[in-house]
């Protein structure tokens, strides 16, 4: 799969900077504009993954990571809508469970993998064995810092074996993440949501934004890219991902599979 020409893509083998990168860019649309183009994805979005489903020689994993509030629910809401269930699949990975850790980190993650036809979503991923593993101290530094090539070849397996894989880390900024955890305290509504737990995440931010650019850096490659998407604006951040997956399933050039040789010429009475 050639890299679809993007400019929030990391480059193979680029050194990230999230500061380089305003995580409340609009593209020079305004919220109006911006929500007509997306439900004009929705239709075309609807039809490329019937393609997809129907050819059955190709699958899509999209993995959503990102600070807490960043958006991965809301992303999985307003993207993933256009897609039929029956050939999609969302996986949520929280924190593991005794099965899980009595196997290699990768283990639950390659349960979860889709299917040749299929449309997989990750909400969070195996990267929250070189983030959050690495900021709390879960495991020592030589450990996981041998995962980033244990990742990169996985997913050179799934590649291998027909599957596109699309890394979006929505990046927000600090200051709109408060704003957005001060909405869920104020929101009844939105009570469920908060984590007293996410204001300790919080107060790691910069070790937090140290990891993800290491595995920015040390995780985008042809086969499984990285896309860094401004999040601030969260219609604009659902409008981004829609294109690149629009245009990563357009890349694929795909066809209708033709009619079985012996249904040629039938008439049905």
């Amino acid at each position: 799969m050639a890299l679809a020409e993007n400019r929030f893509l990391v480059l193979p083998e680029s050194i990230v900077s999230l500061q380089a990168h305003d995580a409340a860019e609009c593209g020079g649309l305004t919220k109006k504009e911006g929500r007509a183009r997306l439900r004009e994805l929705m239709k075309p979005l609807n039809e490329l993954q019937q393609l997809l489903y129907a050819s059955g020689e190709h699958s899509l994993l999209v993995v959503l990571q990102g600070m807490d509030t960043a958006g991965k629910d809301g992303v999985i809401k307003h993207v993933v809508r256009a897609f039929n269930p029956q050939g999609c699949r969302v996986t949520s990975f929280k924190v593991p469970t005794r099965e899980e850790l009595a196997h290699d980190f990768l283990w639950r993650i390659h349960r979860a993998t889709p299917g040749r036809g299929m449309v997989g979503i990750f909400n969070r991923s195996h990267y929250e064995d070189v983030l959050v593993v690495r900021v709390a101290g879960l495991a020592p530094e030589p450990v996981w810092r041998k995962r980033y090539e244990a990742i990169n070849q996985f997913e050179e397996i799934l590649w291998e074996s027909g599957a596109l894989i699309l890394k979006f880390f929505l990046h927000i900024s600090k200051e709109e993440q408060r704003k957005r955890l001060q909405e869920r305290l104020q929101d009844p509504h939105a009570h469920w949501k908060f984590k007293v737990a996410d204001l300790t995440t919080r107060a790691r931010w910069d070790d937090y934004m140290a990891a993800y650019e290491d595995a920015l850096s040390k995780c985008s490659t042809e086969h499984a890219p990285w896309y860094i998407i401004p999040s601030d604006r969260k219609w604009y951040r659902n409008l981004v991902i829609s294109q690149i997956i629009a245009q990563t399933l357009r890349s694929l050039d795909m066809t209708w599979p033709p009619l079985e040789e012996d249904a040629q010429g039938l008439v049905i009475e």
